[in-house]
């Protein structure tokens, strides 16, 4: 089996109001199809990324820079395939992460074929721990009222969420807690909350934090300090409020996961295949954690983590969003299992089981004109 060629095509979707976190916000939910094509007629299938403005960038650095390198090549040899594309991140001039996700987008591809080849979901190449996968919102943006907030979490328990990461950290700790309460009275003893700083407080502004939720049964605190010693500061949060602290998304390689798995900052780690390399470095980064006893989780991206997760003893939970936050995974995968019980199913098709819904794909792709 030999790569004929490499295809991509970029779907941005404009949201109902712009989301707001602790220091950012969104207005699309992006993402880029990847198709690999082989000369046996198996085509590798995957979606990847939210980079919305960098999207035509992704595609260049996969036209230009990785496709060259792996037509006539065997897909099914993924850890050489990987080795043929690392060379494309060396340049030091370079913002290093886009050819990352470029990498990652082609990897997720090739591992499809690899599935598709054996006739077996991921979940169960790589190892096959479980068939479903607990799953969890990503909710809370500022923004709202309490009230509005209240309802926000009812309505992920009736959509069929396990839990919700709620943001904080562009607030005061004070309100923050508030808000957390809010969470925690709607959605009830048995719903699991997160709180996801996305790096926006100062450790002192953390272990406050820490301490105004600690009768809400936080499962763990996010990114709760500034990336400027975030490795560090983590820690100090971790050993002094005691409360777990999850972080890896923001890392490019599995170099700086591993510096937070080891140097004890983290209890969950979070790595994002689709931002920084792909399944294959996820899974690297997961051998490392299982040595250290932290459990993995996955950054957004449920179409290529609930494999991930579903393969390892150490997985915790798959993350959506609400759907006017993501109409993407709502809506671009016809085949996506329902949740049911808290629990998104792992595919049964072979490969990553996506089914595109190209009808819903060709309304919101931006590289033809739309009729």
């Amino acid at each position: 089996m030999k790569i004929t060629s490499v295809d991509t095509i970029p779907v941005s979707v404009p949201l109902v109001r712009t989301f707001k976190g602790s220091y950012y916000s969104m207005s699309h939910r992006a993402t880029l199809i990847t198709r690999v094509h082989t000369d046996e007629g198996v085509v590798g299938e995957s979606y990847n990324g939210d980079e919305d403005t960098a999207q035509a960038t992704i595609q260049r650095i996969i036209a230009d820079q990785l496709a060259p390198r792996l037509i006539g090549k065997d897909p099914r040899e993924v850890e050489a395939r990987y080795e043929d594309m690392v060379p494309a991140t060396f340049d030091i001039l370079s913002y290093r992460r886009l050819p990352i996700m470029a990498v990652a987008a082609i990897d997720s591809a090739l591992w499809d074929i690899v599935g598709k080849v054996a006739g077996l979901p991921l979940a169960t190449v790589w190892g096959g721990y479980r068939k479903s996968v607990p799953i969890i919102a990503i909710g809370g943006y500022y923004g709202q009222s309490l009230a509005d907030l209240g309802a926000e979490i009812e309505h992920y328990r009736e959509l069929g969420f396990a839990g919700c990461k709620v943001k904080v950290g562009g607030a005061s700790p004070v309100e923050d807690a508030e808000r957390f309460a809010t969470a925690r009275k709607a959605g009830g003893a048995d719903f699991v909350l997160m709180a996801d700083a996305n790096q926006g407080y100062t450790v002192q502004e953390a272990l406050t934090f820490c301490r105004l939720v600690a009768e809400h049964d936080l499962r763990w605190f996010e990114e709760p300090v500034r990336w400027y010693n975030d490795r560090l500061g983590m820690r100090d949060v971790r050993l002094k409020a005691g409360v777990a602290v999850c972080a890896g998304q923001s890392e490019i390689g599995r170099a700086g996961a591993r510096d937070l798995i080891a140097e004890g900052a983290i209890d969950v780690c979070n790595y994002d295949a689709s931002w920084s390399g792909g399944p294959s470095e996820w899974r690297r980064v997961a051998g490392l954690a299982a040595c250290y006893g932290v459990q993995m989780g996955h950054h957004e991206e449920s179409q290529v983590a609930v494999h991930l997760i579903a393969s390892t003893p150490d997985g915790t939970y798959v993350e959506a969003f609400h759907p006017d936050r993501d109409p993407v995974f709502w809506h671009i995968d016809a085949g996506r299992a329902p949740l049911r019980d808290g629990h998104l199913a792992v595919p049964d098709r072979p490969g990553l089981g996506i089914e595109f819904d190209w009808d819903w794909v060709n309304r919101y792709r931006l590289d033809r004109e739309k009729g």
